[in-house]
């Protein structure tokens, strides 16, 4: 039985990584202005209603933070705060402020990234230099593709892409040396691309778990628009996952959204 946040779809995709060349292959990273790190589109309102809902009725399975994590997480509340200040249609009062939906979220009432988590559409997970590689300290991870939470937490950047194909050794030392050079005041960012017989924004897989691939059914485009920041303060490394989910047929190229697909997954 189909729930009541199970298509919620953008109208456009604002971003379609396979069109340039920038952001088509891996691993794709691009600078970014402070200005544009957070992206609110068309969907903002119904995300954003299934987003408190899964913290509420699943918070177990979309929130996960350890000691190291929680002193970047409210670090990231302040930058986000700050960020949103200017930003039309967040109404701001003491110690709550007013999202462009209407609802009123507490800033003082839970723990600081599940604040974040519903301020914004991005998922957010926080990564912690561990010593040769980055590790996986917290995230609110509200709209996963196909990986669980559970399963990547305290984990290195290597062992968290272990099901990934194209994540290679060559991959794996670019990505590295790329977090191990961010510089606070430097965003940047990169797209994934998917395609999904199933368009709902909340699909927890374990790594043994294959999705299933309906290939007569509807075809939906997942895009993903993935930034990473580093803290001021902590050091900590926001990984930002903004996710977009359209049909498809309502693509401006369906079939060369499918050829660039074919090409990223050979």
């Amino acid at each position: 039985m189909l729930h009541e946040f199970h298509e919620i779809c953008q109208e456009n995709l604002s971003f379609e990584p396979w069109v340039n060349e920038k952001t088509r292959r891996l691993p794709g990273i691009n600078p970014l202005e402070p200005r544009d790190w957070l992206f609110r589109d068309d969907a903002f309102d119904r995300q954003m209603r299934y987003r408190d809902h899964l913290i509420k009725t699943k918070r177990d399975l979309v929130f996960d933070c350890t000691g190291e994590g929680d002193r970047i997480a409210e670090e990231l509340l302040r930058t986000i705060c700050e960020t949103l200040q200017d930003v039309e249609d967040y109404i701001w009062g003491k110690g709550y402020v007013t999202r462009p939906d209407g609802q009123i979220i507490e800033l003082n009432d839970d723990h600081p990234l599940i604040v974040a988590g519903r301020l914004v559409q991005e998922d957010l997970c926080l990564l912690h230099n561990g010593g040769d590689q980055h590790v996986l300290v917290g995230a609110i991870l509200c709209f996963p593709a196909s990986w669980l939470l559970s399963e990547k937490m305290g984990l290195p950047l290597t062992s968290i892409h272990d099901p990934v194909p194209q994540y290679n050794d060559r991959i794996a030392m670019v990505v590295q040396r790329m977090f191990d050079n961010l510089q606070p005041d430097r965003i940047i960012y990169r797209g994934n691309y998917l395609s999904y017989t199933n368009p709902d924004l909340h699909q927890p897989r374990s790594m043994n778990q294959r999705r299933d691939k309906d290939k007569t059914g509807k075809k939906w485009a997942r895009v993903e628009r993935q930034t990473l920041r580093k803290l001021n303060e902590t050091k900590g490394v926001v990984f930002g996952i903004h996710t977009s989910v359209c049909p498809q047929d309502n693509l401006s190229d369906p079939g060369e959204f499918e050829n660039y697909l074919a090409e990223k997954e050979d």
